[in-house]
């Protein structure tokens, strides 16, 4: 059997999974009448791969261009699904490298190309999107041969194909096409994967995999997916599952599954080289080898790197707790949790002093990616303000530190740069393109630094500003960062918000909550212009009299529409002393202690 695996490789939005979708159209995978010939982002099935336009969990589909099997492994392009890009990145012997033909390679790129060369994968360039209005394709290439040297282990690397595209056009070309218009489709691609992505070595030996993925259904239960590293393996042969702690839990193979398109396919048997999906060993867990009993020895377990950022998790203690979600103790919380941990091995949990679930991730949106798919699962939860992960190195504290790249139209760079620079930031580098008129600015800056950075960006730079993050090493602390942010508006009673009240509020700053929103008392209901906090009743109505007066009525206040913030900008907004609180229905944000006079007292004492 010819087989080839491929990882598709990309900065976010670049076009990676576009190319796929016409890739998988392309091989004939589909019938001319199904649903995906006329699809969209195919393999973004999550809701929230669609609507934030990334891949967040990798997936595998197989297309069969003449008579070899393609098995392609879409990964995610964000650092914060590092975790996603290192384990499936095991199954391929080769990688397309997507670069947008205007853009450059980004700092994602560098990532996931770091990564791929690690591991000795065969590279092929995609200069994509290149009948883009502002795309430089020969300085695109400079750039990308620059990254090569730079990441490249072996001389080798820096040796590469390059394949030009228009993936939303699904048409390829060797050479730079004169007529981005002629007509074209993707063989141009298909037959270099064949020709130089390299096909799986056949090991000598018994059965051997590494389980790299799991998945479930309602019928089978877990399925372990993985590359068959070494043998063959058949329906009802027995195994053994070597664990981290090198332990031996033998068991036996229910079914195997080989994909075609995106569906499972049963077989009765596979051999080395092969992505299978492989039921009955539901003790297996990521990192776990699978092996013969005749042959028992254990692959190198995935290595992630560690943990950046953290924070408190714990169920909804509100007065409004309960009303909106279907999951709302403890017990279940930790269920969901424990069940994550499962899949999302860049995640880690422990439990705090207090009960509550500290839960540590690669960065704010592996974190809240997870926060939001609980919370449209019926989980009430609360969550505290993040906090970065130090170490103790020599008896000094250490604390991470990133590589921050951010685009802007050149008017913003001096106030973008002056913001960084309060958060600790350091400039390294300044590129200036004068036929666009936008900058690029490069720091390092600690991770600190970076919470809450990109809506204060946003802001300063009237939403036109593009943040990219990745993760570059530990350093000593570098002290304090002053708070920037200014204090909030404190709910005093609870009741339902009016047009009344509200006026009062946005005299003295913008508001989070619109007329008819049920609030508490400590629940946080706008920002100041001022830097403390202030109790204000956005309940209060207007006392009728049988006086006329020249005042506002309800009916004839004009209120500003209120700021409604998405739930990372939630998570980056809080201070220490504050809670998001996350239902199915709502993002509220509330002190900590919610009784103004205890509040008082405690900060008092403090």
């Amino acid at each position: 059997m010819n087989i080839r695996n491929v990882a598709i490789i990309a900065h976010v939005d670049h076009g990676k999974t576009t190319l796929v979708d016409g890739l998988l159209k392309q091989s004939h995978t589909f019938r001319e009448n199904e649903a995906e010939m006329q699809q969209e982002l195919i393999m973004d099935s999550n809701d929230q791969e669609r609507e934030r336009g990334i891949t967040i969990l990798a997936k595998n589909t197989a297309v069969t261009y003449k008579d070899t099997k393609i098995n392609i492994i879409d990964t995610p392009g964000h650092a914060d699904f590092g975790g996603e890009v290192e384990r499936t990145l095991t199954m391929a012997d080769g990688a397309i490298l997507i670069v947008d033909a205007a853009e450059g390679p980004m700092p994602q790129t560098k990532f996931v190309l770091k990564k791929a060369l690690s591991m000795n994968l065969k590279i092929i360039v995609v200069v994509n999107k290149i009948d883009k209005k502002n795309a430089d394709i020969k300085k695109t290439i400079s750039k990308t041969e620059n990254l090569f040297l730079d990441l490249a282990l072996d001389e080798d690397h820096l040796n590469f194909p390059i394949i030009y595209a228009i993936g939303r056009d699904g048409k390829a070309w060797n050479e730079i096409p004169i007529d981005f218009n002629a007509p074209g489709d993707l063989s141009p691609l298909f037959d270099l994967i064949v020709r130089y992505i390299p096909s799986p070595k056949v090991e000598e030996g018994n059965f051997q995999m590494l389980a790299t993925s799991l998945a479930w259904d309602s019928f089978q239960g877990k399925n372990v997916i993985g590359k068959i590293k070494r043998g063959s393996i058949k329906k009802g042969d027995s195994v053994g599952i070597i664990t981290e702690n090198n332990e031996v839990i033998k068991t036996r193979i229910d079914r195997i599954y080989v994909t075609e398109g995106l569906k499972k396919v049963e077989v009765e048997n596979a051999v080395s080289g092969q992505i299978v999906s492989i039921t009955g060993i539901s003790e297996a867990g990521i990192g776990d080898t699978i092996a013969s009993l005749d042959q028992l020895d254990a692959l190198p377990r995935i290595k992630i790197e560690e943990p950046t950022l953290k924070i408190a998790l714990q169920p909804n203690t509100s007065p409004f707790s309960g009303r909106e979600g279907s999951f709302v103790t403890s017990r279940q919380v930790l269920a969901r949790i424990e069940k994550e941990l499962e899949t999302n091995i860049a995640m880690k949990m422990e439990v705090g002093s207090d009960g509550s679930y500290i839960l540590s991730g690669r960065g704010e949106l592996h974190l809240s990616v997870f926060l939001e798919t609980i919370r449209r699962e019926g989980y009430e939860v609360q969550v505290s303000k993040p906090q970065v992960i130090t170490k103790q190195i020599d008896g000094k504290e250490f604390e991470p530190f990133e590589e921050l790249t951010i685009d802007i139209p050149t008017i913003y760079s001096g106030s973008v740069t002056s913001e960084v620079i309060k958060r600790r930031g350091v400039l390294t580098q300044q590129y200036e393109t004068e036929e666009s008129k936008t900058t690029r600015l490069v720091f390092e800056i600690p991770t600190r630094g970076l919470l809450g950075i990109r809506s204060v960006l946003i802001s300063a730079t009237k939403g036109t500003s593009v943040v990219n993050t990745i993760f570059l090493k530990y350093e000593p602390f570098q002290g304090l960062i002053p708070q920037t942010r200014n204090g909030v508006l404190i709910a005093t009673e609870t009741g339902k918000a009016s047009p009344y009240g509200l006026n009062i509020a946005q005299g003295r700053g913008n508001t989070f909550v619109g007329p008819g929103t049920d609030v508490y008392e400590g629940m946080i209901v706008g920002l100041n212009s001022r830097g403390q906090d202030i109790d204000i009743n956005v309940c209060k109505t207007k006392h009728a009299t049988n006086v006329r007066s020249g005042g506002l009525k309800d009916e004839g206040i004009i209120l500003t529409p209120p700021i409604i913030l998405s739930l990372e900008q939630a998570i980056n907004f809080i201070e220490k002393d504050e809670l998001v609180e996350i239902t199915p229905k709502n993002i509220r944000l509330r002190k900590k202690i919610l009784n103004s006079g205890l509040r008082a007292k405690a900060n008092k004492n403090n």
